[in-house]
């Protein structure tokens, strides 16, 4: 069941930016939010690549789009296109998927410094799919303003 909902949380990113072209996941909504289409994709991309491959898997892979740790660094569209963002966040799931798979169970757990504590798999995609719905929220309302197209 928590793949499924995570499953269609994904489906659900991905919906909102089809058939949009790089400049139009550039357009920014309403001041002074800074927010779009691209930078919820690329953010996207990289906590995929936090949680599952960071934390749970415990590999030693450097953050996508920051070189100082930031995740707020994902959001900045500039300089990335549509294809690129894409791409990332692809392969991000697909890492994502291969790991939760791979697990014994979701029992399986892993420390997290900044909590001081461990987190089980379960956890994990729990707050994965708290975090696509909040975000999915905000590709709503920046899906309508690009063109109208609202629902789902």
């Amino acid at each position: 069941m928590l793949r499924a909902f995570l499953d269609y949380h994904r489906a659900t990113l991905a919906m909102k930016c089809a058939g949009l072209d790089t400049e139009e996941m550039r357009k920014r909504s309403m001041p002074p939010s800074t927010l779009t289409l691209l930078g919820l994709v690329r953010h996207m991309a990289e906590v995929e690549r936090n949680w599952f491959r960071r934390v749970i898997a415990g590999e030693d892979v450097p953050m996508l789009w920051s070189d100082k740790g930031d995740f707020q660094d994902a959001y900045d569209p500039e300089g990335s296109t549509r294809d690129e963002a894409f791409a990332a966040w692809e392969h991000e799931v697909a890492q994502s998927r291969r790991i939760e798979q791979a697990a014994e169970s979701l029992d399986v757990t892993a420390y997290v410094p900044k909590w001081e504590s461990d987190v089980s798999l379960r956890l994990v995609m729990l707050h994965m799919i708290l975090e696509y719905a909040r975000h999915n929220g905000h590709a709503d309302f920046l899906r309508e303003g690009i063109d109208g197209i609202v629902g789902a």
